[in-house]
């Protein structure tokens, strides 16, 4: 980190994805006190064209040496303070694919610049004091966004919805301090403390905190994604199942029994919320070692998975073996689906009364895919999956600090109920104070900002 921390200091990365035959424009940007100096020696702009920040510029990016033509590219200059980083920022626009930005990348490298670590960009931003960690780290939760909920979140903390509550929260009680420590140095020059007063607004700060807790969950949710394993019998229409869910044939659909062998997987979206969908293998006891394999993973995924799916027939009711696989998934939270209606009445078939969501589907005529969808959506929900909809929601980093700020004012209320001298409500007030400062960047160590770049990509 001491290397990454070091303003000004030129640095470069290829900020697009770089992929053969893909992409049809490639970027190499650069920060730092030599960024226009490098473009001028690599960039040549024909005519009379203005260097000046914010203006792009067309041209030819040459070797300065040898002058052999590397890409016909456009050039973005952002002089500071003006620039994501708030240094002078240039960006070469390249060709895509993946020789040209590499050779751009290479020759800034060799006229002085450093390759940039994860997220260095970004943490330039913060240490220069144009983002707060919320918005750093509402960035990095924007491009890994998988849903419209997820991105809307994220921007919602990039806007400063988070930071904007944290740092409130984080200012009463320094009021409370500055009141609490006024009084240890000047008590004879001011008027009693108003203890009601102090406990009110640590009351109050307490109550905020809770509440933005409980966004945790709910955007973990929305960026991890909710994974659902359909789970059941062989042959009870799993596979059909996923493909009419997911409009492909993402798995193979025979009427022969043990056909799936392995975990089939497929991405969707249901009412915002990202979900990664596994179809497994057929539970049952088997001889076939491959197909036994594949049970035991059918099974794992079914234990590890955030919802379940139990698959049973309409044409042959519950069965023992439904029973059987039941009870192995019945400690996670579980819908059953009851398939292939169209062979069969739905009313006649019985299941245990501690099942509670239960949907009817033809998944071989694409039947009861809506009605599946609303019912985990309820599942969802329901609090045991909760994704409501967001303003804010934080991730586990800010949620671990929270906890330390909560119980630290927890400890100053046992402090003042146990009449304890002031001096020890200002020890878990600084507690407190610091925790949600870490939140926001206003106090964070080395380590913490190692820990949260060290997940962006390259470039960002």
């Amino acid at each position: 980190m001491s290397q990454i921390s070091v303003l000004g200091e030129t640095i470069a990365a290829i900020a697009t994805a770089v992929i053969l035959q893909q992409g049809s424009v490639g970027i190499v940007r650069l920060s730092g006190s030599e960024s226009l100096v490098i473009a001028s020696t690599l960039f040549h702009a024909p005519g009379r064209q203005v260097w000046e920040s914010h203006r792009i510029l067309y041209g030819y990016i040459r070797h300065p040496e040898t002058k052999q033509l590397v890409d016909e590219a456009l050039l973005l200059i952002m002089k500071a303070p003006r620039s994501y980083t708030r240094e002078d920022v240039v960006e070469f626009h390249c060709h895509g694919g993946i020789i040209a930005v590499q050779q751009v990348l290479q020759l800034c490298l060799e006229q002085g610049a450093r390759l940039a670590q994860p997220g260095e960009f970004t943490l330039r931003a913060f240490l220069n004091g144009r983002l707060d960690l919320t918005q750093a780290e509402s960035i990095a939760d924007l491009v890994g966004s998988r849903s419209t909920a997820a991105a809307q979140t994220a921007l919602a903390g990039l806007q400063g919805k988070l930071a904007v509550p944290i740092r409130q929260l984080r200012a009463t009680c320094l009021d409370i301090l500055a009141e609490i420590e006024a009084r240890i140095d000047f008590e004879e020059d001011l008027p009693p403390l108003d203890e009601a007063e102090i406990i009110a607004q640590i009351n109050q700060v307490l109550v905020q905190i809770s509440k933005i807790l409980k966004t945790a969950e709910q955007g973990e949710l929305l960026r991890t994604g909710l994974k659902v394993a359909i789970v059941g019998r062989p042959n009870v229409g799993k596979s059909s199942l996923l493909n009419a869910w997911s409009q492909s044939d993402r798995a193979i659909v025979t009427e022969l029994p043990g056909t799936t062998r392995d975990l089939v997987e497929s991405q969707l979206v249901v009412g915002g919320v990202p979900v990664q969908v596994l179809d497994t293998a057929g539970i049952r006891d088997t001889l076939d070692q491959v197909e036994k394999i594949g049970v035991k993973r059918s099974l794992t995924a079914a234990q590890t998975a955030d919802l379940v799916l139990l698959v049973i027939e309409a044409t042959t009711g519950w069965s023992a073996a439904d029973q059987e696989i039941y009870q192995q998934v019945q400690h996670r939270p579980l819908i059953l689906v009851i398939n292939k209606t169209d062979l069969a009445p739905v009313e006649k078939v019985s299941y245990p009364e501690s099942i509670k969501g239960v949907v009817a589907t033809a998944a071989a005529h694409h039947q009861g895919i809506d009605a599946l969808e609303k019912v985990i959506l309820e599942e969802v929900h329901s609090g045991n999956l909760e994704a409501a909809d967001l303003d804010v929601a934080i991730n586990r980093r800010q949620a671990g600090a929270l906890i330390r700020a909560k119980t630290s004012l927890e400890q100053v209320q046992e402090t003042i109920a146990g009449q304890l001298p002031w001096d020890f409500w200002t020890i878990d007030l600084r507690g407190a104070i610091q925790a949600l400062g870490e939140i926001t960047g206003e106090e964070v160590t080395e380590s913490v900002l190692e820990r949260i770049f060290s997940r962006f990509c390259i470039g960002k």
